[in-house]
């Protein structure tokens, strides 16, 4: 089985530190090479990769102003979809742009949805499904009257995340600096409980994280900035809880995930893929309002940390993740 793997190219693939499309990618590439499948990924030239790299786009377009994200995005659709007869199957990370060139190659593909920016996107989407195979990421991201292949979650190496038996009094905002990921709320939360929070990300919304960063006093609440490696691990076990009140319909949550990987319990709002991540009053607690938020606080110490990671090693592992892709490539492909 050769399959071609098509990264987006906003960030490395993987990523110094924020570029979650690109994080699964990876994990996804490595954990198919490590069961011996043949993998070309086709991804940014500074991606590192045990696959067969085939790269045009000289550094991503997110971190280098000099390339033109349309320009380069298409030269990296072109350079895949030029040597589509060399593969059995493509399977697309990057978004819609992929289904333009789907009805003028016979290869197979699957595109895993990693969300949906707007209806607006949809006509790239319904027209195609006749010969595009779509993955949806969560149950609730299923776009009503949209033909799916599967749902398949991703997973994480569980192996990259140590567990914390024991965690910390602080509490934890991991996500972008965006109306959409809560940071305002889990200051709310802090704040009212009088814990200690910690945050890390992006800053994505200009207008937005300056009215984080207003609060930000570097004692009580204190911001890291984009963390990796071992800060990023160590910041995720080493606090109470996640706190994570979303503000849309989020199609996943590896922050969620993570957290949970390394012992810590999740307070979330109750929406999109939550409750398909958290089990309610095990893993985590599942929310309507900061001030319920701000109640499940006390109860973090209710939660079993190993039950938490336990969660994750059962339902959110690279390898099942692996394995559920490997099945739906086989199926295409006729066994």
């Amino acid at each position: 089985m050769k399959i071609a793997m098509l990264a987006p190219i906003a960030w490395r693939t993987p990523p110094r530190h924020y570029g979650p499309w690109e994080l699964v990618t990876s994990l996804l590439t490595e954990a198919l090479v490590a069961r011996g499948i043949d993998v070309t990924l086709f991804a940014t030239c500074d991606s590192i990769t045990s696959a067969t790299l085939s790269a045009v786009v000289p550094a991503p377009y997110a971190e280098d102003p000099a390339i033109d994200a349309k320009v380069w995005e298409f030269r990296h659709l072109a350079h895949l979809f030029e040597r589509a007869g060399a593969f059995d199957l493509i399977h697309n990370q990057a978004d819609f742009p992929a289904h333009a060139f789907s009805h003028l190659v016979p290869t197979p593909m699957v595109t895993t949805i990693h969300g949906f920016s707007s209806d607006r996107i949809m006509p790239m989407y319904k027209p195609y499904e006749d010969r595009v195979n779509y993955v949806a990421i969560s149950d609730a991201d299923r776009a009503p009257g949209l033909r799916y292949a599967a749902t398949i979650h991703h997973g994480i190496v569980l192996d990259d995340f140590p567990f914390d038996p024991v965690g910390s009094d602080d509490l934890l905002f991991f996500g972008r600096l965006h109306p959409d990921k809560g940071a305002l709320e889990a200051i709310d939360v802090a704040a009212a409980t009088g814990r200690r929070l910690a945050m890390a990300g992006i800053v994505q919304d200009p207008g937005y994280a300056d009215r984080v960063l207003a609060r930000v006093d570097g004692r009580r609440i204190v911001f890291h900035g984009p963390v990796g490696g071992e800060t990023r691990t160590r910041m995720l076990g080493g606090a109470a809880g996640l706190l994570h009140l979303i503000g849309f319909d989020e199609p996943f949550g590896l922050s969620v995930v993570e957290a949970m990987a390394c012992g810590t319990p999740v307070i979330a709002f109750n929406r999109g893929s939550m409750p398909e991540l958290i089990e309610d009053g095990v893993t985590g607690f599942l929310v309507d309002t900061v001030d319920q938020a701000i109640a499940a606080v006390d109860r973090l110490g209710e939660i079993d940390r190993r039950q938490c990671r336990a969660a994750v090693a059962a339902r959110f592992s690279v390898e099942r993740m692996a394995d559920a892709y490997i099945a739906l490539y086989r199926t295409i492909l006729g066994g």
